[in-house]
């Protein structure tokens, strides 16, 4: 697993971490809530659209962050 995360670029690294995040924090949401019941396919889809869009936003932040970086210094 550790060989997996170190072959990961820096942008993706990102991605999971706050995709994790926003996963974490979707689960707390609906728990801690009144905004939706609490059943299994509130959690999953919970956990698929508030990790994933936070997940790609980040992502793609931070790739054209280091693509600009790159640029500049060529």
């Amino acid at each position: 697993m550790k060989q997996r995360w170190t072959r990961l670029s820096g942008p993706v690294k990102i991605g999971v971490v706050m995709g994790l995040i926003g996963a974490l924090l979707t689960v707390v949401g609906l728990v801690m809530g009144n905004l939706a019941p609490l059943t299994l396919r509130s959690l999953i889809l919970g956990i698929l659209l508030g990790g994933g869009s936070w997940g790609v936003v980040s992502w793609a932040i931070a790739a054209a962050a280091a693509s600009t970086t790159e640029d500049l210094e060529a």
